[in-house]
């Protein structure tokens, strides 16, 4: 019979997504089409995994950090060659919710906060796909292109999204990266680094893909001006808190 805590690690692995049981999130997360019901799955899934963690306290062997590092590079690969946006963002949660394995074993800090540092990004992504969607009627790469000159508010806000998710510098998810690099232990770190790079990569495709290129010739409305005041004064919030919270990081 199964020892109860390596059933435990499966259990949590599910919500924690480990590949091949990151397929049960990928999967649900394919099935749901509005962008209310994404973000709560978003947030609520790698959440019940840090609950079930504390309640069930589980031993986790060194060899799982093998395990979560080769789902976190997976997933991040699989954002290069990823077009259609909205799963392009559950591939991204995918590859950032397995590395929260890693301050669960190894950081003393609260493991939620880096659920809304690369969450409210994720979030943010999923409200802005949806506005591609009722504008174009999808969310592909390199299916309109030019963004920048067509919607320039919605195209700003974006970039920054995307800038925001990939933990660049000043907002918090590189403040929880940098923590994590920290608190692991040296090959560890490399890879993480490694990780980094390629999500970064992955972001800068994905920016690439929306905004350059030769702009339609189809009128869309932009964003509004108080939607854009509020997206700023959301991340000037966010990075406030970011530098105020690093102490419990």
């Amino acid at each position: 019979m199964m020892d109860m805590s390596y059933l435990s690690l499966l259990l949590i692995a599910i919500f924690l997504p480990l590949f091949p049981l990151s397929m049960f999130f990928n999967s649900l997360y394919a099935r749901l089409k509005h962008p209310l019901l994404r973000m709560v799955l978003l947030l609520g899934w790698p959440l019940t995994g840090i609950y079930l963690y504390g309640i069930l306290q589980p031993e986790v062997p060194d060899w799982m950090v093998s395990w979560v590092l080769a789902t976190a590079v997976f997933y991040a690969f699989r954002l290069l060659a990823m077009r259609e946006v909205g799963i392009w963002s559950g591939y991204f949660a995918t590859s950032a919710w397995a590395c929260l394995w890693l301050p669960l074993m190894y950081a003393d800090s609260d493991t939620t906060l880096y659920v809304f540092w690369f969450g409210i990004p994720l979030l943010l992504l999923v409200l802005l796909v949806g506005g591609l969607e009722k504008r174009y009627g999808a969310a592909y790469t390199e299916l309109y292109g030019g963004l920048a000159q067509t919607i320039p508010r919605f195209s700003g806000v974006f970039v920054v999204t995307v800038l925001a998710l990939v933990a660049t510098p000043v907002f918090p998810a590189f403040l929880g990266m940098l923590n994590i690099l920290v608190a692991s232990q040296p090959l560890v770190a490399m890879t993480l680094v490694v990780l980094w790079v390629i999500w970064s990569w992955a972001g800068m495709r994905l920016i690439q893909g929306m905004i350059v290129g030769d702009p339609s010739t189809e009128v869309i409305e932009d964003l509004s001006l108080i939607y854009t005041w509020g997206f700023g004064a959301l991340m000037l919030l966010l990075v406030g808190a970011g530098f105020t919270l690093t102490g419990n990081f």
